[in-house]
């Protein structure tokens, strides 16, 4: 008989096993008149101190506020298992982190909080919902202050949340600010229930994977910020079907650090199936690709590839504006931020193998400012089918209605109105190469399909 001889390494793995910490042992109740806010953050608590394990949520209805999350903590929710948020602003807890950026000037709410903390998980086959439809949008600065996010890890590493269902949050459903080593896979996402319900917002993160996001979203979808110095740098994303009224797959808006080493491939982008009500954008989204930088930051070595899209308005849009907001409040009930007083930087953009049906008429653009040209860009390979329909005594108000170079507005797909070009407007450009490019109009179009002013 053959003897079967371990190394003493595998017989300690598998005779100290994480230990698992059920919250209904804890005395956490599946009665969602019931709050067990404080089961769940015993159990947290003992498994943290413990060295670790797993926090198990059985099949059930659960109401928590907020609860903490620590290091080493496995937070695993079995199929059937939902954490319901509750809809009393009184169950969560404002928390304030060291760390400074534009979204941590004051403290927030959210139902599941992380700050520097390591090797934390959340996964499982459960549902985790925020019921944000009970928070009302009270002025235009209260994410996250009367609006509670779903998830928030902050200055965190090694990080992983996956297979799990998230839905319905009072505003950005997760926020990674400046956490290291993420990793993000399998997830099904619905935020459509209140005013910025974006599905996924990275700020000033590092060596990010994403992967496989079902993602349905009133606001952007798939986002990327950098709302501190701290660039967004590292990052993949890959395989995902998202939906959004707004911005399917954006770089912006916050833009203090910037974007650096970002490859994105493999997305489909498509309307909701849900019709019923928007709080912002456009029905069928506003753009499927939007890369920004406005408040002085960088946006370099870029990649997006491979991307199918049905829909929005203006489905690809770069912009270099000067908006110049910071990321410091000098005095945040009025309001004020301390301005960035540069302009910052887009060099260095490939976009090929984009393939766009049944987009609105207004047309793509990228376009900086005098004296801050956009540089650098690689557009190959792009199908582009939309309704035109422009005719050619329109041509002389759309180009009157580009003389402002808006350096200061909002960054959005839509903000010109209808474009010169049904293709591709460029303004303010140096080195923009295309080669591959359709464009194909439901409806007879008076405009060229690409226009080019002071262009390089």
């Amino acid at each position: 008989m053959r003897r079967l001889i371990f190394p003493l390494c595998l017989l300690a793995a598998l005779a100290v096993q994480a230990k698992d910490y059920d919250i209904v042992a804890y005395g956490a109740v599946s009665d969602t008149t019931v709050l067990s806010t404080k089961a769940v953050q015993q159990a947290i608590d003992d498994c943290s101190r413990a060295g670790g394990g797993r926090v198990v949520v059985p099949t059930g209805s659960y109401k928590i506020g907020t609860i903490v999350l620590k290091s080493d903590v496995h937070l695993y929710l079995e199929h059937g298992a939902t954490l319901y948020g509750s809809t009393d602003l009184g169950d969560y807890r404002p928390m304030k982190s060291s760390y400074v950026s534009l979204r941590t000037n004051v403290p927030t709410i959210q139902l599941i909080y992380a700050d520097s903390v390591r090797n934390v998980a959340i996964s499982g086959l459960g549902t985790i919902d925020g019921r944000g439809r009970a928070f009302k949008k009270l002025s235009w600065n209260d994410e996250g202050i009367t609006r509670p996010h779903l998830i928030r890890f902050i200055q965190s590493q090694d990080i992983t949340v996956s297979g799990i269902t998230l839905a319905n949050s009072g505003c950005w459903m997760q926020h990674y600010l400046a956490c290291d080593r993420l990793r993000l896979e399998g997830l099904r996402i619905t935020n459509r229930n209140n005013y910025n319900n974006d599905a996924l917002d990275l700020d000033g993160c590092h060596d990010v994977i994403v992967r496989g996001l079902l993602a349905d979203s009133d606001d952007d979808a798939i986002t990327l910020k950098s709302t501190s110095p701290r660039l967004c740098e590292n990052i993949r994303i890959s395989d995902c079907v998202v939906s959004s009224h707004c911005n399917a797959v954006k770089l912006g808006t916050e833009t203090n650090g910037g974007f650096r080493n970002i490859n994105i491939s493999g997305i489909v982008i498509k309307p909701s199936a849900d019709q019923r009500e928007k709080f912002f954008g456009q029905w069928t989204g506003s753009s499927a690709i939007s890369l920004e930088i406005v408040d002085g930051g960088v946006l370099e070595n870029v990649n997006v590839s491979d991307i199918t899209v049905e829909g929005t308005e203006s489905p690809i849009f770069i912009r270099l504006g000067n908006r110049g907001r910071g990321y410091i409040a000098k005095d945040l009930d009025a309001g004020d931020i301390v301005p960035i007083t540069h302009v910052g930087t887009i060099n260095g953009v490939h976009l090929s193998n984009i393939h766009i049906r049944n987009a609105g008429a207004t047309g793509c653009s990228i376009t900086g400012l005098p004296g801050h040209p956009v540089k650098n860009v690689w557009l190959s390979d792009i199908t582009l089918h939309h309704k035109g329909g422009v005719k050619p005594q329109q041509l002389a108000a759309i180009a009157d209605s580009l003389k402002d170079e808006k350096e200061k507005e909002y960054p959005e797909a839509t903000m010109w109105g209808l474009l010169p070009a049904k293709g591709f407007y460029l303004r303010h450009v140096s080195n923009v190469k295309y080669g591959n490019i359709e464009v194909q109009t439901e409806w007879p179009d008076a405009r060229p399909d690409f226009v080019r002013v002071d262009a390089e």
